[in-house]
């Protein structure tokens, strides 16, 4: 009997792929025996677990590939490429996007009433029009194809507010706000997912959204104590934690679901 969570021969496109989650996808992906076309923004520095990553593949199986998610035309001749080098793709994961983490040096902070609407618009066109649009390019040959996976990368702010008292703790002021723009492009993010699923359903795509919850990182002790007291598992995800769920939505293993938010976040959602 056939392994269904296997993805021999298929061909994968993942978007912010060298960035702090991409290479989670990317490496799942190879794992579970895709190609890999991966693309990031062009100047965007590639991450050391990326590097890594090619220099165990070569190009017959992971290819990077530099495009803006908010240009249609330098996607459109992202997704030619990926078909001339690749071929025709299977499996396309919306990973880029715009985050502030409490860890990044340097932050600027604003109280509510102050948040310049160019901050907002930034992150609702990166994570919420930039998606759409990777959706549309991509998608389409899917729809031509009459098969495919499409994985939105949410998160569990698609669900709740941030808690600002796990930050309060930083020497900002003023104190320190996950940008409000954020959530909210995130929770466009599921909707558009379900917009898609029940559009595209008919011809064989399935699109799922996958939330994760915090991911460790370089986060300071103070913020992973106050978030892991938050959190019913009692920790923050390791990369090991998504690689499996999004394997499953990528593969005939889900072949049945479309139109779901997988949240892999440890409970953290549930109160």
């Amino acid at each position: 009997m056939s392994d269904p969570f296997r993805l021999d021969g298929l061909v994968a496109v993942v978007t912010g792929a060298a960035g702090k989650l991409g290479p989670i996808w990317v490496e799942a992906l190879l794992d579970a025996g895709a190609a890999v076309f991966a693309v990031e923004l062009d100047g965007a520095e590639i991450s050391s677990a990326f590097e890594s990553l090619r220099g165990v593949h070569d190009e017959t199986r992971l290819v990077l590939h530099r495009a803006d998610v908010l240009d249609r035309d330098a996607l459109i001749v992202a997704r030619d490429t990926c078909g001339r080098t690749l071929g025709g793709v299977h499996v396309l994961v919306n990973n880029a996007g715009i985050d502030q983490p409490a860890s990044v040096g340097g932050l600027v902070s604003h109280r509510l009433e102050d948040v310049p609407l160019d901050v907002c618009r930034t992150i609702l066109e990166v994570n919420t029009l930039g998606t759409f649009q990777v959706t549309q390019v991509f998608g389409a040959e899917m729809v031509k194809a009459r098969r495919g996976s499409i994985i939105n990368i949410g998160s569990l702010y698609a669900s709740v507010s941030p808690d600002a008292r796990l930050y309060d703790h930083m020497a900002l002021e003023p104190p320190f706000l996950k940008p409000p723009a954020y959530g909210a492009s995130k929770a466009a993010v599921v909707n558009l997912t379900r917009y898609f699923s029940t559009v595209w359903g008919p011809y064989g795509v399935r699109v799922n959204t996958l939330s994760p919850g915090g991911v460790l990182g370089d986060q300071d002790p103070e913020f992973q104590r106050k978030f892991n007291d938050r959190v019913p598992l009692g920790r923050m995800a390791v990369d090991a934690d998504l690689r499996g769920p999004l394997r499953f939505l990528a593969s005939d293993a889900s072949s049945y679901v479309t139109g779901t938010e997988l949240r892999v976040d440890g409970g953290f959602t549930a109160w």
